[in-house]
């Protein structure tokens, strides 16, 4: 699945990167290349919370795939 990420450069150097479509993945890194490394691995760990969160109510995980509206 593709997610749509802002990378920002900062003043103090490097970038903080945030998933728009998971508010709670965000991240920062030197350089381009480590921001973006780093904001895939705090997806997959909001994932994974959000997954463990409903496991604990026997919820069913499915992956899904949407069409894209551009």
């Amino acid at each position: 699945m593709k997610y749509t990420v802002v990378l920002e450069p900062q003043e103090e150097g490097g970038y903080t990167v945030r998933c728009l479509e998971l508010p709670g993945a965000i991240s920062q890194g030197e350089t381009k290349e480590e921001a973006l490394m780093k904001i895939k691995e705090a997806i997959g760990l909001v994932f994974e919370v959000l997954r463990q969160e409903l496991l604990v109510e026997n919820a069913e995980v499915l992956k899904v795939e949407l069409a894209d509206l551009r």
